[in-house]
């Protein structure tokens, strides 16, 4: 069997240029990074505002599990899939991060014959988006600490020092640090953290920006300390915004590229979900709708995460709406959460499954209280059986939702036909009554409680005593009407990763709360959750290696 960066080099790719051309963008509308990549201009872009928008589509997933999902798979088949029906679709899709990259998560282009191409470069540097951000994030830092090394004029607490600087890598060490040691002329001497790029708010900043002056305003409001009056000193404060928006200047235009069957996928950005808002950029996925009649676009890990941050945070500061949800599971996912261990998942358990379903039946009831249709698909595995697959069709239909087989990662866009003609249907046939989860006037802990207590199901919210105040001190500041975007482990609906289906009589635990002003959301750390994760034991960066001609191996 090949593997999946096999599969990526034999394909033969097209130009970016005639993959434009599909969307009626010309050449000119392109700023080339090689034949098989580009960023689209500004000046196309603003071209595109008075088109009518296309239907947009989120793919979704029940909780990831070491069995795997395919998310990433399924939305980029469903494109394909689109595409085979003489459909105007495009795909839309946040960039990799190296961290998972190298660590354990491997890459983010999809798998089998529905992935996304250059799969090789897409999961590296790709267009330099990522160093952009990494770069904008520490020069806010040297100019922080150089501010405070010159006399400190704005009177900066050090003890109150909030922006972390950032690194794409995971890098267990760099959590906690401290700065400034050495002569009187190397900084003052402080404790400091560094938090993976994904995680940084110049990432969620760069998603969430509508053009150069938003990014600009966004990035002005970023709080990277306290004052010793308590009061907020902002990036605008340290006259640091104008070089940032440089920093980020190419970084702010769409990627595109294409998946092996040549239909286009916009890629920008790439915020994790379990520690960020999930979702890729607002500007491409704006400018997806007015390309194309249908857009597929996904949201991070599992509905509990990534779906709930979709629209109580992208929908809501974007103004857009989803006409449909396809939410991604497998019969060995399921099986996993009832029990069965992971080297037994090829053999049929109808006990197991019946066990594990009730986490499909949580996301499903979640994605319900928004209003959205929802189509749930299967990414087939050989090993399934009818009767497993029978099981989950009967009980998706029960519970009100379509259901379709998924075969992309064996047939590409055939295998997607099914999926695709099923959601075309819903489009057709049933209405989208998007509604939010909650409104912006209710306080920080009635939106953290509302999230806890009707998307993971926790009894109740338990926060540490330094949570409390944050929260406080925050809504004193004029920062309770934003949404919460909770950082929590992707792997459980609870903040335990270790209880897997559906839990219950269980709390979630608060331990720190603080506001990313620019982004224009508040950020809640539960559990154990790491903003900046750390390498297994055994990571993926081992495996991967370059030939004497250039060819690179061991990247999946």
């Amino acid at each position: 069997m090949k593997t999946d960066i096999q599969i990526a080099q034999e394909a033969v790719l097209e130009p970016i240029v005639r993959v434009a051309e599909n969307l009626q963008i010309a050449e000119d509308d392109l700023e080339l990074y090689g034949k098989y990549k580009a960023k689209i201009t500004d000046e196309y872009l603003a071209k595109l505002a008075d088109q009518p928008d296309g239907k947009l589509i989120l793919v979704t997933a029940i909780n990831p599990t070491p069995a795997g999902e395919g998310k990433t798979t399924v939305s980029v088949g469903l494109g394909q899939a689109l595409g085979r029906l003489k459909k105007r679709a495009v795909t839309v899709l946040r960039e990799p991060s190296l961290g998972p990259c190298f660590g354990i998560k491997g890459g983010a282009a999809g798998g089998g014959y529905s992935q996304v191409v250059p799969m090789e470069e897409l999961n590296l540097h790709f267009t330099g988006d990522f160093h952009a951000v990494t770069s904008a994030n520490n020069l806010l830092a040297a100019i922080l600490d150089n501010h405070i090394q010159q006399g400190n004029e704005l009177k900066i607490d050090t003890r109150s020092i909030v922006w972390k600087r950032c690194l794409d890598m995971n890098d267990r060490v760099l959590r906690n640090v401290v700065v400034g040691l050495g002569a009187k002329s190397d900084g003052t001497v402080r404790e400091d953290h560094f938090v993976i790029t994904v995680a940084s708010e110049i990432m969620a900043i760069l998603c969430l920006a509508t053009d150069m002056k938003d990014l600009k305003e966004r990035l002005g409001n970023v709080v990277v300390a306290y004052n010793d009056q308590g009061m907020p000193v902002r990036a605008a404060d340290l006259n640091a915004v104008g070089a940032m928006a440089a920093l980020l200047k190419d970084a702010m235009k769409p990627n595109l590229i294409q998946t092996l069957e040549h239909t286009p996928v916009l890629v920008h950005g790439g915020p994790f979900a379990n520690i960020a808002h999930g979702c890729n950029s607002v500007r491409a996925t704006k400018a997806a709708l007015k390309m194309a009649d249908y857009v597929v676009t996904e949201a991070g890990f599992g509905a509990d995460l990534g779906a709930e941050k979709f629209f109580d945070i992208k929908c809501r500061k974007a103004g857009i709406k989803p006409d449909a949800v396809v939410l991604v599971a497998t019969i060995r996912a399921l099986k996993y959460n009832g029990g069965m261990k992971k080297e037994e998942l090829s053999e049929e358990n109808l006990s197991a499954l019946q066990k594990g379903i009730v986490n499909l039946e949580k996301h499903i009831e979640n994605l319900h209280k928004y209003g959205v249709p929802i189509v749930v698909t299967l990414n087939s595995f050989v090993t399934d059986t009818e009767a497993e697959v029978s099981f989950v069709e009967k009980f998706c239909k029960e519970k009100g939702c379509e259901f379709a087989l998924a075969r992309v990662w064996e047939k590409g866009g055939e295998g997607g036909i099914e999926l695709a003609q099923k959601v075309l249907d819903t489009l057709a046939n049933k209405k989208s009554n998007f509604k939010l989860l909650y409104e912006d006037e209710i306080s920080l802990k009635e939106k953290i409680e509302t999230v806890a207590k009707e998307i993971y199901g926790a009894d109740k919210v338990i926060y540490a005593s330094g949570a409390s105040k944050q929260i406080q001190q925050l809504e004193k500041l004029g920062f309770g009407k934003l949404p919460v975007c909770i950082a929590k482990t992707q792997y459980s609906l609870s903040d335990d990763p270790e209880l897997l289906g559906r839990p219950e009589n269980f709390n979630i635990s608060v331990r720190e709360v603080y506001v990313s002003a620019g982004a224009g959301f508040v950020v809640v750390l539960t559990g154990a959750v790491m903003t900046m994760p750390g390498l297994p034991k055994k990571p993926a960066a081992y495996s991967i290696d370059v030939n004497e001609d250039g060819m690179i191996t061991g990247l999946f």
